[in-house]
């Protein structure tokens, strides 16, 4: 699907324009609870609204439950909303494009979420204005949800947002620690689509461009940000975004969610926890762990490339050096420093692995290398 995106300072004026072409009936807005006004998007986009029929979907948690999507499709319901505007980080924007392809649907929800159904409808249109950089989630066709403590991930062409409005100037509020796991989530993003097996010609000049960005923006961006460095790393959120509405995730992402979802560590950082760690393993690939369709030997000149792009000149040395890139950011680089010291909790991250996401991984990783590479940065 095509999308109409449009990326400036001050690129949230052209929302009335937008609302225009589709003239909306009634605009469903999601948000945050408190980014909504923190921002800036709230003085905003109220005076847009204004004479415009619309509802506010706000109460849902930060790691959406099918509980929570059934709250908004409710909502949607009630309020016969014909168009969603999403406004926030990326679990405003998985929510919003969750109910955008629900609510049309003839099938029940979690029926679609558990593969029993499929998608054969498109969905309502939604508006993405990210108040975050970090997920992307404005550039995916995909989203997640929880049902319990187990992730899912559903995915559709239609579930691309109609149109994307992305202002740097709504992260300026950002606090350093969000700035810096969400950026994080960009940058695991970037180096993960570029190895994934899925990965295109395409989604690599993305992916390269990311990183190369959060490199070097991401620490500037939580120490001393300037408008330069929010712009910058708003673009490298965009870049992996689409890098990985092709190529997907792959391990450090797979292990990451049950890190967010039972231990509290946000999601970004969770991810950057083991890529240096997976790097490295993943450099040390053989013809018997490679996953096709890759050969051992294309996967070693995909990690020699990235790690040409860490400045590094081998495998160990980008792990150090990706290590060192959490610390610049204030952030722990060892699961003990996220309240993750047992070894039975590291046995629950395994168990909970998102398999789906783990597939892309270039070298196929058994449960016992992922219990070695967790046992490593214990």
């Amino acid at each position: 699907m095509s999308q109409w995106l449009i990326f400036k300072p001050g690129s949230l004026r052209a929302l009335d324009r937008v609302l225009v072409r589709y003239d909306p009936a009634v605009v469903l807005l999601v948000t945050g609870k408190d980014s909504y006004t923190n921002s800036g998007a709230e003085t905003k986009i109220s005076q847009v609204l204004k004479g415009r029929a619309w509802v506010r979907f706000q109460e849902f948690r930060t790691n959406p439950q099918l509980a929570d999507v059934a709250a908004g499709l409710e909502l949607l319901r009630r309020s016969k909303a014909d168009l969603i505007l999403a406004v926030g980080g990326g679990s405003v924007l998985d929510m919003a494009k969750l109910m955008g392809i629900l609510a049309t649907q003839e099938a029940a929800p979690e029926d679609i979420v558990l593969g029993r159904q499929k998608i054969n409808k498109t969905g309502i249109p939604v508006i993405a204005v990210p108040t975050t950089a970090g997920s992307g989630s404005e550039a995916t066709h995909f989203a997640v949800l929880y049902l319990g403590e187990k992730k899912y991930s559903l995915a559709h062409p239609a579930m691309l947002p109609a149109a994307a409005l992305i202002d740097p100037e709504l992260t300026s509020s950002l606090p350093p620690k969000i700035t810096a796991v969400t950026g994080l989530d960009a940058f695991c993003q970037g180096v993960e689509s570029f190895w994934s097996i899925q990965a295109t010609n395409q989604s690599r000049t993305y992916a390269r461009r990311a990183i190369e960005l959060a490199l070097a923006s991401l620490p500037a961006a939580v120490q001393q940000p300037t408008q330069q460095m929010r712009r910058r790393m708003c673009l490298a959120a965009l870049l992996a975004g689409k890098a990985i509405n092709i190529s997907k995730t792959t391990a450090p992402h797979a292990l990451s969610y049950t890190m967010t979802s039972q231990f509290g560590v946000p999601h970004g950082h969770a991810a950057a926890l083991t890529l240096g760690p997976i790097l490295e393993y993943n450099s040390l690939v053989t013809e018997g762990d490679v996953t096709r369709p890759y050969t051992a030997g294309q996967v070693r000149e995909i990690i020699e490339e990235l790690c040409r792009l860490l400045g590094c000149p081998d495998a160990t040395a980008a792990g150090q050096r990706l290590t060192a890139f959490i610390e610049s950011l204030g952030l722990p680089s060892r699961l003990s420093g996220v309240g993750i010291r047992k070894a039975a909790d590291r046995r629950k991250i395994v168990e909970g692995i998102n398999l789906e996401r783990l597939a892309n991984n270039p070298r196929v990783l058994t449960a016992a290398a992922l219990s070695r590479i967790l046992e490593e940065i214990a």
